[in-house]
């Protein structure tokens, strides 16, 4: 009955999802106007793609997760960085919260009809848990991928100020020195640098205010820093490159003091396995010898 119950309310939504597909609520006309009265933003620098097997059988429930003001501020920066649309997390956040919600109720109905029922409490709980895990799943992986590939681009500035200071002692610009030093790294974080000074020179826009927009994008203070000095250089003449130098040597001397912190955090999470495998073994050993004793009492 529980799992004729759950199939029920999975049909249930499933019709309901097409007909928010078939015919989608129409904006209020307050919005309209005050869309068409407002100042468009810049275009963002950084890209996003979408697909999979989750985005189609989720997109029917985006609208209803963005009326519910889903992806918050946060989500959506994280999300921005990793290269992923609000509407692919939604349909995601949707497709397998649905699969978790009816995965216990399809099992409980094999085993029912295979003549090993189980109690109602067990599918409605596990339905429940794989549901909210299944919700809250892609932001955890969205936040860990977001802080992986910031990590990542700290590494890669610290890398392009210490070109930029090279390029500038040798009497290129400060224009050229960007553009030059952007040229030469690879990976996803110069890519990201070259696409920003690309924006910069399409647009007729200064170099340091696309770098600062990428900064304040991805969330990285430093480059939000770089931008600011230089501004400096490029409107009041202000000379950069020892600060440059100062700049590129604090972020080495931090990004070695994280890494160091890091190798004693996984050095201390392998103590864990030996101390259980110890105890283990010890369990092994004198188990014998204490069932022997309790079993001549």
């Amino acid at each position: 009955m529980i799992a004729l119950v759950l199939l029920g309310v999975g049909a249930g939504l499933g019709l309901w999802a097409l007909a928010v597909w078939l015919i989608p609520p129409r904006p209020p006309l307050a919005a309209l106007i005050s869309r068409l009265n407002t100042t468009p933003a810049p275009p963002p620098i950084l890209t996003t793609h979408t697909g999979g097997w989750a985005v189609r059988l989720g997109s029917p429930f985006t609208g209803l997760l963005r009326t519910a003001g889903l992806p918050g501020r946060t989500v959506g920066q994280d999300l921005a960085i990793t290269e992923r649309s609000p509407e692919t997390h939604l349909a995601e956040k949707a497709a397998l919260a649905l699969t978790g919600l009816l995965l216990p109720a399809a099992v409980g109905a094999l085993l029912t009809l295979g003549g090993r029922p189980l109690p109602w409490p067990v599918p409605l709980g596990g339905s429940l848990a794989l549901a909210v895990a299944g919700f809250l799943l892609p932001d955890a992986t969205v936040r860990a991928e977001a802080e992986r590939r910031r990590e990542a681009f700290r590494h890669a500035l610290g890398a392009y100020l210490n070109l930029i200071h090279v390029l500038l002692a040798g009497g290129a610009g400060v224009d050229g020195a960007l553009t030059d030093a952007a040229g030469i790294g690879q990976g996803w974080s110069f890519r990201q640098l070259r696409r920003a000074l690309n924006t910069a020179r399409l647009t007729r826009t200064s170099p340091w205010t696309t770098l600062g927009q990428l900064g304040e994008e991805l969330q990285v203070s430093e480059l939000t820093e770089l931008a600011a000095a230089l501004s400096l250089a490029g409107t009041e003449g202000a000379k950069v490159r020892a600060s440059l130098a100062a700049k590129a040597a604090a972020m080495r001397q931090r990004s070695g003091a994280e890494a160091e912190g890091k190798a004693n955090a996984a050095t201390e999470r392998m103590a864990l396995p030996g101390i259980l495998m110890a105890f283990g073994f010890i369990i092994f050993v004198f188990y014998p010898a204490l069932t022997q004793i309790t079993n001549s009492l």
